[in-house]
C-alpha cells in the first residue's frame, strides 16, 4: 500500500504560478498510475491531470489543458503539478491519487490511494 502526500499550496494571484509535489511512501511509485484531481467548496472532485507508470501517456482535463503539466520522477518517489496562468476558479483543494490500473483514466472510482490534499486560493 501506498501513503501519498501532498504540499505545495497557496495563495497566489491571478496569473502566477505554483508547483504542487506529492511524495509517495510505503511502496515503490513506479508500480502505480498516478492522477490529480481537484475540490471546490461545495463542488464534486474533479479530475485535473493524469500519468502513467512510466510518464508517457499523460491526460488532461480541459480546463486545464495548456497551463498545467503533470510530470513525475520514479527515481525519488514523487509527482509534480506545474500550475501557470492561474485562474480565480482553480482555487481548490487539490489531491494526487494513485491507481493499481494499467491505464490512468480521469475518473475518482478508479484510483485507490488519496493524498490529504493542498489548498490552492487565486485571488487578488
Amino acid at each position: 500500500q501506498v501513503q501519498l502526500a501532498e504540499s505545495g499550496g497557496g495563495l497566489v494571484q491571478p496569473g502566477g504560478s505554483l508547483r504542487l509535489s506529492c511524495a509517495a511512501s510505503g511502496r515503490t511509485l513506479s508500480t502505480y498510475g498516478m492522477g490529480w484531481f481537484r475540490q471546490a467548496p461545495g463542488k464534486e472532485r474533479k479530475f485535473v491531470a493524469a500519468i502513467s507508470r512510466s510518464g508517457g501517456g499523460i491526460n488532461y482535463a480541459d480546463s486545464v489543458k495548456g497551463r498545467f503539466t503533470v510530470s513525475r520522477d520514479n527515481a525519488k518517489n514523487m509527482v509534480y503539478l506545474q500550475m501557470n496562468s492561474l485562474k480565480p476558479e482553480d482555487t481548490a483543494v487539490y489531491y494526487c491519487a494513485a491507481t493499481s490500473r494499467l491505464l490512468v483514466g480521469s475518473r475518482d472510482y478508479e484510483y485507490a490511494y488519496w493524498g490529504q490534499g493542498t489548498q490552492v486560493t487565486v485571488s487578488s
